[in-house]
């Protein structure tokens, strides 16, 4: 007897990561229904999907209930980058708390499995380094970041609670810095600053001294373990760090591979180091290697190289240019 079809629902599905989520999924057959308000995500990034028979797109803001059913849910709706999480930070509260709130509520109703997307800046600008699952962070909660750190954090909350209270299957995730093709080049990231910048021959800009480390998980990577979370045993619920414990590297380190990939003539300008941005970040993996048989195989190096090939093969007008904001402006975007 064959098994029934499985209903998945991504929401922010047509951003960076979503869209490589649902490309996986829909792949493997699943029937894959893609939730996404346009904000910061891109059409394009999921326009090759369209014609799926097993894929559909549903524009819809998470903040808001919605009724489906379904089998499984990826929360991953949320502006994740701090030029466009600090750009409206009430409406980023209302997305990851009202998302957490709206998406597990669902899975109530369906008695769907879920997922929700956490993030590293939970533990804010961390006094443990490498950062276990333990440790319960350092986070300024009335601060310009406060926005998307205490978001994700009351998401947590709100998912644990649903889990004791009501008994809805859950998964956590806390994502590390990710990159890769489908990036949003205005994001105000690092590694798409950076290769902006070499590709138009402006000056790549480092904020501090660029001594501050991060380590940086390709996008591939992170949706291996994405997936392999969701298959995990409902005895692993999380949260598990997800991101590569052997790739941190300075920012001046980065500035300079993205230099040499690139082969750009810019050089490299010091600016003022925004609030709370925190001066290392590295995880430790422990626990997703022990139930998940997961680590990240993918080089800064190799990683890059294809991050860097995506940017020069865009056409940058198709893009919304960058918000009115103090990261933006002083990023030479």
């Amino acid at each position: 007897m064959s098994t029934p079809l499985q209903r998945i629902l991504v929401t922010g599905g047509a951003g960076f990561l979503g869209s490589h989520l649902c490309e996986q999924l829909v792949a493997q057959g699943y029937d894959v229904l893609c939730l996404d308000n346009f904000f910061t995500s891109q059409k394009q990034n999921i326009t090759h999907l369209l014609d799926r028979p097993n894929f559909q797109l549903i524009r819809h803001d998470v903040s808001l209930p919605i009724w489906m059913e379904v089998d499984q849910i990826y929360n991953l709706a949320c502006p994740a980058s701090p030029v466009h999480y600090q750009f409206n930070p009430i409406k980023t509260v209302k997305t990851s708390v009202l998302g957490a709130i709206n998406m597990c509520g669902l899975a109530k109703r369906t008695q769907a499995k879920i997922l929700q997307a956490s993030t590293s800046e939970v533990y804010g600008d961390p006094q443990v380094h490498p950062q276990p699952e333990n440790y319960r962070g350092h986070v300024n909660p009335i601060g310009v970041r406060a926005c998307y750190d205490e978001g994700k954090r009351c998401a947590e909350t709100l998912f644990f609670d649903y889990h004791r209270s009501n008994g809805v299957n859950i998964r956590v995730v806390r994502i590390f810095n990710t990159y890769g093709p489908r990036m949003h080049p205005y994001d105000g990231r690092v590694v798409s600053n950076f290769i902006i910048q070499a590709l138009k021959d402006k000056d790549l800009s480092i904020y501090g001294d660029g001594s501050q480390t991060r380590s940086f998980c390709y996008v591939d990577d992170m949706i291996d373990g994405f997936v392999r979370m969701m298959a995990a045993p409902d005895s692993f619920i999380g949260p598990v760090n997800l991101g590569h414990p052997e790739g941190e590297f300075t920012m001046q380190q980065l500035a300079e591979l993205v230099l040499e990939l690139t082969g750009s003539k810019s050089r490299i300008t010091y600016l003022p180091l925004p609030d709370d941005d925190p001066a290392q970040r590295r995880p430790d993996i422990t626990l997703a290697r022990q139930h998940l048989g997961w680590e990240p195989t993918v080089t800064l190096h190799e990683g890059l190289a294809k991050t860097v090939e995506y940017f020069r093969s865009i056409d940058l007008d198709r893009f919304q240019p960058p918000t009115d904001h103090t990261a933006h402006k002083s990023s030479g975007l």
